[in-house]
């Protein structure tokens, strides 16, 4: 996905999406054939004009059907040559800091074309800067928002994770309903860049920090058998600063009954690729599919897995299945229509 914009939009993309990994700034394009034509098309770029030589540096390489042979040796050129472009220009070349770098230059090399970028994020975007506990497996936050959004669910509506470890699908549901910024608590890699607008950020964050609408005041639920991912949760949702509109209680999702006569459910169970193992998952699913047909009559509910054996399993047909990917893992989101007053569910067109 592409767009154009001013600083202000650049600013007010990072605090505001709530499903983008990063947002780069291209900077540069040309075409090439050899580690030496990358060398020097990055070394053709004024790297001073865009970050101070005091600032840290690392480079990241992706390529699709490149005919260079390393991308290791491709890094270590296109990173000499941003430094020999400082060298030539005041005489100092960058530091190197590949764990905490000021600035990320990323290149994205295909057959002919290198494109290069100076990535306006720092950070990814997923890290809003709440959370400090997590489960065994905690989704990255921009996934338990897009997975939110699939859902369909709306802020008026009940909404309950009934496996919710370290309560990340709520505390986006929650920031979602009350309209908060979701980069609000963190920093970003454009503060870094030459031309930076103080003086602008700190008005959109102020804007962000007190908006003129307070959003809707949601109903939300959480669960989990484990007592240290509810401390967990509690913890994350204290510091994300939506304590208050969470309802959190320890049991069983096999045990508990609906909160309400309606509403969605979302859910991230075990698969076997994260907790649990294989036998045991067998035997649990056909649980999950009877606690859903016996408690949850009337409620929408959603389950993102890798497992992609879970609909035979818990004996329930999806009404939608939507792919995705949690990092290189293949995922579905799988959704279930509880019907009141028959162990049914209904039945859709697939997505």
């Amino acid at each position: 996905m592409a767009f154009a914009g001013d600083w202000e939009t650049c600013y007010r993309a990072n605090l505001w999406s709530r499903l983008a990994s990063r947002i780069l700034w291209q900077v540069g394009g040309f075409d090439y054939a050899s580690e030496d034509d990358l060398y020097e098309g990055v070394r053709a770029q004024d790297w001073p004009a865009r970050f101070a030589v005091g600032r840290s540096l690392r480079v990241n390489v992706t390529a699709q059907k490149s005919p260079l042979k390393s991308l290791e040796f491709a890094t270590l050129r296109i990173k000499d040559a941003v430094c020999d472009r400082f060298r030539d220009t005041g005489g100092a070349r960058p530091n190197v800091d590949r764990a905490q770098p000021d600035v990320r230059v990323h290149a994205f090399l295909d057959a002919t074309r290198a494109l290069l970028y100076l990535d306006t994020s720092g950070e990814a975007l997923f890290k809003r800067g709440w959370r400090g506990a997590a489960g065994d497996a905690p989704l990255r936050e921009n996934l338990a928002a897009g997975i939110i959004r699939l859902t369909g669910w709306r802020p008026e509506q009940p909404l309950l994770d009934p496996m919710c470890g370290s309560g990340t699908l709520l505390v986006e549901a929650a920031a979602m309903a009350r309209g908060r910024a979701p980069g609000l608590k963190r920093a970003f890699g454009f503060e870094k860049l030459v031309g930076f607008d103080a003086a602008l950020w700190k008005r959109l964050r102020e804007e962000a920090a007190h908006p003129a609408s307070q959003g809707t005041r949601p109903t939300l639920y959480g669960s989990d058998r484990d007592a240290q991912a509810l401390a967990a949760a509690r913890r994350n949702l204290a510091a994300a600063g939506v304590e208050r509109w969470v309802n959190l209680e320890l049991c069983d999702l096999l045990e508990r009954s609906a909160p309400a006569d309606s509403g969605v459910l979302v859910a991230n169970p075990p698969y076997g690729e994260r907790v649990g193992s294989r036998e045991a998952l067998e035997r649990f699913y056909p649980l999950l599919g009877n606690a859903l047909k016996n408690h949850f009559a009337g409620w929408r509910c959603h389950l993102f897995t890798a497992d992609l054996r879970l609909p035979k399993l818990i004996r329930l047909q999806p009404a939608r299945r939507v792919p995705l990917y949690n990092g290189a893992l293949e995922c579905r989101l799988y959704e279930f229509d509880i019907v009141a007053g028959s162990h049914r569910s209904r039945a859709k067109p697939n997505a």
